[in-house]
Formats: structure tokens, C-alpha cells, sequence
């Protein structure tokens, strides 16, 4: 049994790894996919935006589809439609069936990544047991991105932009092998599958509208009508969600769901923590290649010490939760989050990266292997079983939302410092310094933020602290 359950902690893991490594590896491959299928430049951001769009969009509908027609079967048909788009992503000839792809990619994913966690959740015993599953989970969904930067560069520049989507398909029909192999057919966990449709079309509308607004916002800015209109659509729809989801039988999101202490912690934490993470990861890689001059492959593999920090880190956190409690983990992780991006904030154009910024990646892979544990452990701890999928989309959804507010948020930011820096008569590249310097000082702040959060509002019992 134990080693079935390892089987399937390892197939869940990897189905994770897909669906992080695929909204990071296409970042290094833009350049030669908009040479390759003759993109417009304004049109290149779609590539990484309809991916985001329809895959955070739709989690919140994928993980309570999962609750309520089968975990298996939702995975499998997850993994099988992203497989299938992979491949025909790597054959497409030109720029419009390739975004519409790159949605279907996104659709997919989104109901991969609730199911895929909530068959953990419910495979697990709360305790130990699970903290250690979830260790492997969090190294993957924080890794995951660092690796696919390296991984994006090394495949764009020896095999081609296409296998940056080939590569996603022997593994994915690995994948759908090992789960219907390995993973038990769960039993309904729901009785009624009677599914909130009102519901599902105001938050799916509502969230891809917000992504959409998060998106321009780093195009064009916060006051322009494309990002305005949207944001407004946006807020508009999630209220009438919200009232739906107060009136409806069988709501989609429960709202009690929230009177749970910790699952609110965790997604209020989740946020931040991605959005200053991920802005951070492309800033980074805008600083090493434009300031330092690496090439895009170099570039990449700067960034491998984080996914190694935090493989080592995640590795030992069950234990440390167990020792010391998740609370405990969650704030020296913000923190050591925090600090890691203030460190890159001090960087000038003489800035070594052995000295200057592999200490901070040290650091922030410390801290990210220490926090993902635990705020995925906080976000679903206490939620009842047949409400696995709904939590596991939940916090999915926080760490989509966080990633696309993050870049957004960032990109203004950093947008302003350099032309500030323009406007003062600075040089080209001491005017984008001066961008990436305050962009790393903003991630810092969305960190500290959630420092605030893992202090403020985290409970927990000496019972889940000892739990084993």
C-alpha cells in the first residue's frame, strides 16, 4: 500500500510539474516563436496570456467538477486534452491557431491541477503522512518554474521552439498510463452532482476577465479603458457570483468554506507570495540578460540553484513541521522570501551575480521551499474530504491570480522607474536598472505583506503541530 501511495504521489507530482513547466518554459522560446509563425509584436504577449487566462479562469469550475464526476476521470481527461494540445501546438503554422491552442492548453490544465491535488489530499491522511506528500507538491509548484526557464532555453536553442510542446507528450501519455494504472477510481465523495452553471459562468467570466485586466495592466497601465473596462466587467461578475452563491441549492463555492480560518490564511498568503516570487523570476531574467549581457541558455541556467535549494529545503520540511509547526515555517519562510528580494533591489550595473544574486537565489529558494509546504499544508487543513477539490482549486486559483498580479503589478512599477529615469537624464541601461531596482523593491513589500498575514491571521493547534 505505502508503496502504491508513493506511485501516486510521484505520477500527482508529475502531473504538476506539466503544469507549472508550461507556463515558464515558452518565456525564452518568444523570440524564436514570433520569428517562427510571424507574430506582431503586440500580439506576442497572447502566447503567455491565453494560457494563463483560460487556466486560471477555469479552476475554481475544474476543481469542483472533480468533487462532484470522479477525480480519476477528470485527471485523466485533463491530462489526456493538454497532451493532445501540446502536440498540436509543436505543428501548428501560424500565429491565430496557436493562441487558440495555447487557451485549450490553459482549459486543460485548469482541471489537471485542483483534481490532481485534491486526489492527494484525500489519499493522505491529514498529518505528517500528507505534510510530507505535500512537501513533494510544493517542491514541484515552486521549482517547477525555475526549472522550465533553463529548460525553455536549452530546448529553443539545440532542438527548436516546437519541442518546448513536443517534449510535454510522452510524458503526458506516461502520465494518463500511471494514473489509471495506480490511482484508485474514488468514490463520489458528492451525492447531489447537481453543478452550479449560474455559478460557474459568473466566477469563470469574472476571474478570466481579472487575468485579462492584470494583463493589460502591465501592457498599457492602470488607467488606460483596456485595462479598466475589463476590471470593471470583472468586479461586476464575481459580486453576482458572490450573491448566486448566497441563494443557490447547490453552490459551487460554499461560502462557509471560508469560515475556516486557515484556508483563508493560506490563499490571502498564496497571493502575495506569488506575486512577488514569479514578478521577481522576470525582472530577474531581464536584469541577468540585459544589464549582465548572458545569453538567453546562461541566463536560464542562473536560475537552476533555486529549484536545487528548494528540492533540498521541501525535503526536510514535513519534519520541521512536525517539530515546529507550519505557523513557524510559514513566517521564516515570507521572511527569508522578503529579505531575498530586497538583496536584489541593491543591485547596480557592477553587480556580480556570485556575489550579488546567487546569495539572494540561495536564500529565496529557503524560503520557498519552507513556505509553499507550509501554505499549501495551512490552506488545506480542516477542510472536510468531500470538499478536497474545492480547496485544492481554491488555492490553485490564489497562486494563478498572484502570478498574473505580480507581473502586472510589477511591470507598472518597474515601467515608471525607468522612465523616471529617462526623464532625469539617466542612460538607457541606468534608466532599466533603476526600473528593476524599484521592481524588486515592490516584490519585497508584496512579501512583507505576507509575512503580515502568516503572523496575523494563522492558527494552530498544538494537535496539527505534533500530528503524525
Amino acid at each position: 500500500m505505502k508503496d502504491k501511495n508513493t506511485a501516486i504521489l510521484w505520477l500527482l507530482a508529475l502531473v504538476q510539474f506539466l503544469v507549472v513547466l508550461d507556463s515558464a518554459i515558452v518565456n525564452v522560446a518568444l523570440p524564436a516563436i514570433k520569428t517562427g509563425l510571424n507574430f506582431e509584436q503586440s500580439a506576442l504577449q497572447w502566447v503567455v496570456t491565453a494560457y494563463v487566462l483560460t487556466f486560471g479562469g477555469f479552476l475554481m469550475l475544474g476543481g469542483r467538477t472533480a468533487d462532484l464526476f470522479g477525480r480519476r476521470k477528470v485527471l485523466v481527461i485533463g491530462v489526456t486534452g493538454f497532451t493532445t494540445f501540446s502536440l498540436l501546438l509543436g505543428l501548428t503554422q501560424n500565429d491565430t491557431q496557436f493562441i487558440m491552442l495555447r487557451a485549450l492548453q490553459g482549459l486543460a490544465a485548469a482541471f489537471m491541477a485542483p483534481s490532481a491535488l485534491s486526489i492527494l489530499i484525500t489519499t493522505f491522511q491529514q498529518g505528517h503522512e500528507r505534510n510530507k506528500a505535500l512537501s513533494v507538491w510544493a517542491m514541484v509548484a515552486s521549482g517547477g518554474a525555475a526549472a522550465g526557464v533553463f529548460l525553455g532555453g536549452l530546448l529553443t536553442e539545440y532542438l527548436g521552439w516546437r519541442w518546448n510542446f513536443f517534449v510535454n507528450v510522452p510524458i503526458g501519455l506516461f502520465a494518463v498510463w500511471g494514473i489509471l494504472t495506480y490511482v484508485p477510481a474514488h468514490i463520489q465523495e458528492a451525492k447531489d452532482r447537481q453543478l452550479d452553471i449560474p455559478g460557474a459562468v459568473l466566477v469563470t467570466g469574472g476571474l478570466m476577465s481579472l487575468v485579462y485586466a492584470l494583463a493589460e495592466a502591465s501592457r498599457v497601465g492602470w488607467i488606460n479603458t483596456a485595462t479598466l473596462m475589463p476590471l470593471v466587467l470583472s468586479i461586476i461578475l464575481l459580486a453576482s457570483f458572490l450573491v448566486n452563491e448566497t441563494r443557490t441549492k447547490h453552490p459551487l463555492v460554499p461560502l462557509g468554506i471560508f469560515k475556516i480560518r486557515n484556508v483563508t490564511g493560506g490563499n490571502l498568503i498564496m497571493l502575495p507570495v506569488m506575486a512577488g516570487a514569479l514578478g521577481l523570476f522576470f525582472f530577474a531574467s531581464l536584469y541577468i540578460q540585459n544589464i549582465l549581457h548572458y545569453s538567453p541558455l546562461l541566463a536560464g541556467a542562473c536560475f537552476l540553484p533555486i529549484p536545487i535549494v528548494i528540492g533540498i529545503v521541501s525535503r526536510q520540511a514535513p519534519r520541521l513541521i512536525t517539530t515546529f509547526g507550519f505557523k513557524r515555517l510559514l513566517v521564516a519562510g515570507t521572511a527569508l522570501l522578503a529579505l531575498s528580494t530586497f538583496i536584489l533591489s541593491l543591485l547596480t550595473i557592477d553587480s556580480s551575480y556570485w556575489l550579488h544574486m546567487l546569495p539572494a537565489f540561495i536564500l529565496l529558494g529557503c524560503g520557498a521551499g519552507l513556505s509553499f509546504v507550509a501554505v499549501t499544508v495551512a490552506a488545506t487543513t480542516g477542510a472536510p474530504g468531500h470538499q478536497a477539490g474545492l480547496v485544492s482549486g481554491l488555492i490553485n486559483t490564489s497562486q494563478q491570480l498572484g502570478a498574473a498580479l505580480g507581473v502586472a503589478i510589477l511591470a507598472v512599477v518597474a515601467n515608471a522607474g525607468i522612465a523616471a529615469g529617462q526623464a532625469a537624464g539617466l542612460t538607457k541601461k541606468a534608466a532599466e536598472l533603476q526600473g528593476y531596482q524599484d521592481a524588486f523593491l515592490a516584490s519585497s513589500i508584496l512579501l512583507v505583506l505576507a509575512l503580515v498575514v502568516s503572523l496575523l491571521v494563522i492558527k494552530e493547534s498544538k494537535g496539527t503541530k505534533h500530528s503524525s
